[in-house]
């Protein structure tokens, strides 16, 4: 059976970048274990949202898994003596719902299969492994001369992306790597146009974009062979890593963490920048550049996984960008992910926070004025500068490109009009995932501004002078009525037994003020000699 002929049932477009979410919302214990009832969210919807169960035991099996990274997680530890009292299971809750706050926070970590599952384990319960497997036997049958040589286990972070060591039979020393890839959320051309677009990778030569030996897709996934390069890719230089060992292992907790030296930075910067600048005038969406994901080839970089954008793969740093609606496009997308490399080229380590709001000291200002331009809260608000642009910038402009190799990338008319209607579409869903995520951070700030104590002091001081003032208001009224009724009562219509000419009989009303005034006649007297007798003692 050829590679062609059979997609694997059951495919699920999932964006596997969205941010996942964990609360422990209660225990329950059983007759010799605890169990904690967690409520995992997909984004920020909270109709996307499932109830999980998980023992301790299952806590530590995950972090056992997570220890290649070599990070040091806050897994609180075991007692195997009062496990069950109340206020140990409290305390160890808290304890957990900390680990679960660091592993779904922690870019690498959050993004990797072992998490996914813990947390998810609908959606992430197929074997990718296996399925890659498939596919790559059922290429071999119809390719015989391709070999296998070894598996590159989880050599990247894509949980859909399977990577495997080639040869060529009759070139048995030359090593090519495979990849096959799943297709993701991002896939908007038709079957056929996928799949002219994939072959036609292999024609495309530039000096600054890794040679594809070959490349084919179906309807659910897409295969590409490349040359295998020991020196491995620019993120394996930065962190001095190997390039077949497990990603969690290479770039989770660097041993050493430095920078490249400056001519490095300008050199790769505007290498790698050239190349954008190309693609963009092609018409070729990417909008997958960081450091992984290209490859060093002596002292040139060559961008890789060009495939990635027509497959419908989300982007490394998408959970990022995401959050910033004025990286709307993927030009824009382009220029937010080169400052990401840049800043891991400058400082040997991605930033620790996007925006950045200061930067340590760079081995030039010509580096810091290019990430403030790119990085910073201002330019995320005003906009970034475009890709020509900064190749104008004095980091890049007198960069000296030696190679001579003519860029040749052809795509017909109507491939380029398919391409295009996919790069809106794509555009179109990060918009409207930046503003539904505007949306629920607005309404955060102010559910956590209402909340909040000086609010329900405010509060309280608002209803105190509203029931002050509607008791006033009462009492007024009451008053009013009182003094209406009694003003009726005393100016009524003349007795039938009594003439008009007759003098009226003194009311009650009447009465009480000559009464009142009758007193105050007295007192007033008084009171003046009192004051003056005390004015005197004065």
């Amino acid at each position: 059976m050829a590679f062609m002929e059979k997609p694997p049932a059951g495919k699920v477009l999932l964006d596997d970048t969205v941010p996942l979410t964990a609360q422990i919302e209660a225990s329950q214990s059983l007759h010799s274990h605890t169990e904690y009832i967690i409520r995992v969210q997909r984004g920020v919807s909270a109709e996307n949202s499932w109830q999980i169960v998980r023992r301790y035991s299952d806590f530590d099996l995950l972090n056992n898994s997570l220890q290649i990274s070599t990070l040091s997680l806050p897994l609180p530890p075991k007692k195997l003596i009062g496990n069950m009292e109340r206020e140990f299971i409290a305390e160890r809750q808290k304890g957990l719902q900390a680990y679960l706050d660091v592993i779904t926070t922690h870019h690498i970590l959050s993004n990797c299969e072992l998490v996914k599952k813990f947390l998810d384990p609908n959606s992430y319960s197929v074997n990718y492994t296996e399925i890659a497997l498939q596919h790559v036997s059922m290429f071999f049958r119809s390719e015989p001369k391709w070999e296998v040589v070894e598996p590159l286990k989880d050599i990247g972070w894509r949980i859909r992306k399977k990577y495997f060591l080639m040869k060529i039979k009759n070139q048995p020393k030359e090593r090519l790597v495979l990849s096959w890839a799943d297709l993701g959320p991002d896939k908007y051309l038709s079957d056929k146009d996928l799949q002219y677009a994939v072959k036609l990778l292999s024609s495309c030569s530039h000096p600054y974009i890794y040679k594809i030996t070959f490349a084919t897709a179906n309807e659910s996934s897409a295969l590409v062979i490349r040359p295998f390069s020991e020196k491995g890719t620019l993120k394996d230089l930065i962190y001095k890593a190997k390039p077949k060992d497990p990603f969690l292992k290479k770039y989770c907790n660097p041993k050493k963490i430095q920078g490249l030296e400056l001519q490095q930075i300008k050199t790769y910067g505007r290498q790698i920048l050239e190349v954008l600048k190309f693609l963009h005038e092609k018409g070729f969406p990417y909008g997958h550049l960081h450091s992984a994901n290209v490859m060093l080839d002596g002292d040139t970089c060559k961008l890789l996984d060009l495939e990635n954008s027509l497959l419908g793969l989300p982007s490394f740093y998408r959970s990022y960008f995401s959050q910033f609606r004025k990286i709307n496009t993927l030009e824009g997308v382009d220029v937010h992910c080169f400052g990401h490399l840049l800043y891991e080229m400058t400082y040997g380590r991605p930033p620790d926070t996007i925006p950045v709001e200061s930067f340590p000291p760079a081995p030039s200002v010509f580096v810091v004025s290019v990430l403030e331009s790119i990085l910073t809260c201002e330019a995320m608000k005003n906009g970034m500068p475009t890709v020509s642009r900064l190749l104008q910038m004095p980091l890049f402009s007198d960069v000296l490109l030696t190679n001579s190799e003519k860029p040749q990338f052809k795509i017909p008319t109507k491939l380029k009009e398919a391409l295009k209607i996919s790069k809106e579409c794509i555009e179109k869903r990060l918009t409207e995932e930046q503003k539904l995520i505007h949306q629920h951070r607005r309404l955060t700030r102010a559910q956590s501004h209402h909340g909040s104590e000086e609010e329900k002091k405010k509060r309280k001081i608002l209803a105190r002078k509203k029931s002050k003032r509607s008791a006033y208001e009462s009492g007024e009224e009451h008053s009013a009525k009182y003094s209406n009724s009694n003003n009726s009562a005393g100016s009524g219509a003349s007795s039938p037994l009594t003439s008009p000419s007759s003098p009226t009989p003194p009311s009650t009303a009447g009465k009480f003020k000559s009464h009142y005034f009758m007193v105050l006649g007295f007192f007033i007297p008084l009171c003046s000699s009192v004051v003056g007798v005390i004015s005197k003692d004065d």
